[in-house]
């Protein structure tokens, strides 16, 4: 199977490095192409993977086609290799934010196989948590594949597109909310008396073994909190403190503003889209 990626940034080597990693792919299965060819010959050297000569060659010969160029590129990208893809017919696989499947597809001539990622910047060490969609004419093998390759760079969970944006809400914007909290941590340890590279190493480990308890055993984070909590104790002591100082409302509003903004930002793109 030859897999053929249009861009080189972060994530499409995230998925290059992911899928060769883990044994999914190998390097010469994979072509790659970038406006600028010394990303293409970065991923070279790192992974071993072919250099495209252009976008029609990867639209004409691949048997799956990721595109992992900016949204404003794709109206041109797919006008421009629409007969290459129509008589081809490859697994096209979109890793735009805020384009739909139908917004895609309206570009191509044909009824083609698509399929729609959205996925988080921790893709780029192989923990990202990648949401992904298919229309209809993708198959029980394409399915598989697409599903393949979100586990390549993490967990991928498989999603109506009607929630991608709360999604990319929870996705797209956790890492931040988490990152900010173990800054914030390692904050508190230096005011308490241990340095900051010391303190930014206890917490990050603690908040990576924290999500790995909760996602290889069957508690509920409140059970795990309880087991932790001794009556009496130092740690009820802190947690009290942080329901006074609105913690959980802090996170929710966090979460509600973000869903909020990307709606208004969705809604000015209709109103810039209409004639």
């Amino acid at each position: 199977m030859k897999l053929g990626i249009i861009g080189a940034g972060n994530i499409a080597t995230a998925i290059i490095g992911g899928s060769i990693k883990s044994g999914n792919f190998k390097g010469g299965d994979i072509w790659v192409f970038d406006i600028f060819p010394d990303k293409s010959e970065q991923c070279r050297e790192k992974f071993g993977v072919n250099i495209a000569e252009s976008t029609d060659f990867l639209a004409s010969e691949s048997d799956v086609l990721i595109l992992a160029v900016k949204p404003k590129d794709f109206p041109s990208l797919l006008t421009e290799l629409n007969e290459a893809l129509k008589k081809n017919d490859p697994l096209l696989i979109s890793m735009a934010a805020g384009l739909s499947i139908e917004y895609i597809s309206s570009f191509l001539s044909y009824n083609a196989r698509v399929a729609r990622l959205m996925t988080n910047i921790n893709a780029l060490i192989g923990e990202a948590m990648t949401a992904y969609c298919v229309n209809e004419r993708v198959n029980e093998d394409d399915e598989k594949l697409v599903d393949t390759l979100c586990g390549s760079i993490g967990v991928g969970v498989k999603l109506d597109e009607t929630y991608f944006p709360l999604f990319g809400v929870l996705a797209g914007c956790g890492p931040a909310f988490a990152y900010m909290y173990i800054e914030e941590y390692a904050r508190a340890g230096v005011k308490i008396g241990l340095n900051k590279q010391l303190s930014l190493k206890i917490a990050a480990q603690t908040v990576l073994g924290s999500a790995k308890l909760i996602m290889e055993s069957d508690a509920h984070p409140y059970e795990l909190i309880d087991r932790v909590c001794t009556p009496g104790g130092t740690t009820i002591e802190g947690i009290a403190a942080l329901k006074e100082c609105g913690f959980d409302n802090a996170i929710i509003k966090a979460v509600d503003s973000s869903l909020e903004k990307d709606r208004r930002l969705e809604e000015a793109k209709k109103i810039k889209a209409k004639p």
